[in-house]
């Protein structure tokens, strides 16, 4: 199965500088790996990020109507 996710900052205001793409890469391919999925092409501009992804057909990735589990924290601020 194929995902295409479009995450926008509320009233589109300029958040997503090149710091949070960065540090939303990095989240988003430890989310792909717990899920067994892979990450395929993650990008942004200053006021949403794209994700697109896919999960196997059989196996890994979460089945209708299941909740993710657990929480992803983002890498310490440096």
């Amino acid at each position: 199965m194929h995902v295409h996710l479009v995450f926008v900052a509320k009233y589109r205001r300029e958040v997503f500088d090149g710091d949070a793409i960065a540090r939303l890469r990095v989240i988003f391919t430890k989310v792909c790996e717990d899920f067994e999925a892979r990450l395929v092409e993650m990008d942004g501009e200053n006021d949403h990020v794209h994700f697109a992804g896919g999960v196997p057909a059989q196996g890994g990735g979460l089945g209708a109507g299941e909740q993710p589990q657990g929480r992803v924290e983002p890498p310490a601020a440096t």
